[in-house]
Order: C-alpha cells, then sequence, then structure tokens
C-alpha cells in the first residue's frame, strides 16, 4: 500500500522545535514523515511523538559523507527513531560531469550501502536536475543505477520534470529501484519546480503509478514557504484530495 508522506525540509524554517512541527504533521492526512535532521531533538523525543500522533518514520536524509565518517551514528539514529531507510539527498553537478564521475560516485554510493546494510538499513539516492545530463543518449541518472545496483532510488518526479524527463516513464521504467517518491510538481517550460498541483505533473497518474509499482511512500515536499504551516495546510489539502 502507497502512504503519504511529508518531507520536514519543508518546513525547515519555522521556529518551533522538531515535536511540536510532527504533532502538526500528525494532526493532518498524512500518516509519515521523511527527516532531513533532528535540530535539538533527540531520537526518543522523535520517536515518542511520532507514536503519539500516530506517525510513522518513513525515511531520513543523510549526507553521503556522514556516512563515510560514521555509519554507527547514521545507524543509531535510525534505530532511535525507527526508521530503515536512508537517503542520500544531493550530489553536485561535478559528479556527473562524465562517465568516469558518475562511475565513481556510484562506488561511494555502494559503499555506503553496504556499510548500512550491515545495520539493517537500506540506502536510496534523491535526484535534482544535475543528474539528467546524458551520456550515450541515457541519463546520467540511469547509469547511476546501474553502476550502482544496491542502491534505491527516491525519485524527485519535480526535479525530473524540470530538467526535461519524463518522470512517470521514469518511474514506470525504474520501478524495482523505487520503494519512495518525492511528490513535486514541475513547470517543463521554465525548468524549474513548482507547488504541487500547479504544474504540468499529472497528480492522478503520478498516484497510479506509484500503487501499480507498489511504491511504499510518495512524500510530499516544497521548496517554499519553508517558514509558515500555510505550506503545511496546502500539502494536507492537496494529499487528501488524491487519496
Amino acid at each position: 500500500m502507497t502512504e503519504f508522506g511529508f518531507q520536514l525540509y519543508s518546513l525547515r524554517d519555522v521556529e518551533d522545535p522538531l515535536p511540536t512541527v510532527l504533532d502538526r504533521v500528525g494532526a493532518t492526512a498524512f500518516t509519515g514523515v521523511e527527516f532531513a535532521g533532528l535540530g535539538e531533538a533527540t531520537p526518543a523525543a522523535v520517536a515518542e511523538t511520532l507514536a503519539a500522533g500516530g506517525l510513522a518514520p518513513a525515511a531520513a536524509h543523510a549526507g553521503l559523507e556522514a556516512i563515510e565518517a560514521d555509519p554507527d551514528a547514521v545507524a543509531a539514529t535510525a534505530r532511535g527513531v525507527g526508521y530503515e531507510d536512508v537517503v542520500v539527498p544531493w550530489l553536485g553537478p561535478e559528479h556527473f560531469e562524465s562517465v568516469a564521475a558518475v562511475e565513481a560516485a556510484a562506488d561511494r554510493l555502494s559503499a555506503a550501502a553496504d556499510a548500512l546494510a550491515d545495520r539493517d538499513l537500506r540506502v536510496h539516492y534523491h535526484n535534482h536536475d544535475q543528474e539528467f545530463v546524458s551520456f550515450d543518449g541515457r541519463p546520467a541518472l540511469t547509469h547511476l543505477l546501474e553502476a550502482a545496483d544496491g542502491v534505491g532510488l527516491e525519485l524527485d518526479v519535480g526535479w525530473a520534470g524540470a530538467a526535461g524527463e519524463d518522470p512517470l516513464a521514469y518511474l514506470d521504467a525504474h520501478g524495482d529501484r523505487i520503494t519512495h517518491v518525492h511528490l513535486k510538481d514541475y513547470d517543463a517550460a521554465a525548468g524549474d519546480t513548482v507547488v504541487v498541483g500547479t504544474g504540468d505533473l499529472d497528480l492522478d497518474r503520478t498516484v497510479g503509478l506509484a500503487r501499480e509499482n507498489a511504491v511504499e511512500w510518495l512524500i510530499y515536499e516544497a521548496e517554499t514557504g519553508a517558514d509558515s504551516y500555510a505550506t503545511l495546510e496546502t500539502a494536507a489539502d492537496t494529499v487528501a484530495g488524491l487519496k
């Protein structure tokens, strides 16, 4: 069953502590959250707040360097909060300038995935738009997936569409590697992401394809409005209309 989650990065500039933010999310139609750091909250406090609000920990973003430097610390936080999926949220454009650069990035991701697999965690990579430069007629992201076959893909459909890719075709073609999808919209002509429901993404078809491909989590993420709970309210209204 595909669940709807909320990426907490979308409220990164709200001044409330994380448990308060989680309480607000728990009062909406979302059934889970994806973390982008815990701030000053402890894993135990976060886990307690999740349980009280009926929220599941869908995943957490963690930098590749953080995983490489201390996989035990990454795993300890995951165990404390209760999630099993760790997502590398970003690699800069320099990692996609050539096939050799992509292969080097894939080697690092694979090593990180092996390290966290030993600690009962799954590693995924989250795309932006720089991964869709073409080598040999195929996106760099496809080369990355082939070279790092133990790494999942958290497909950000908004950034894929902004890059000129058909995000839903990509989801369908690589569904066996995708358990988490970032629900984000895009303006193809402008080459940028926009608020979900205001752009070119077919939301109903996105949800349908996610379910057909057994995607576990559709995770709403907003790039703007991070200082206001109005962003959460808009997100919750959008998701309520899709369920």
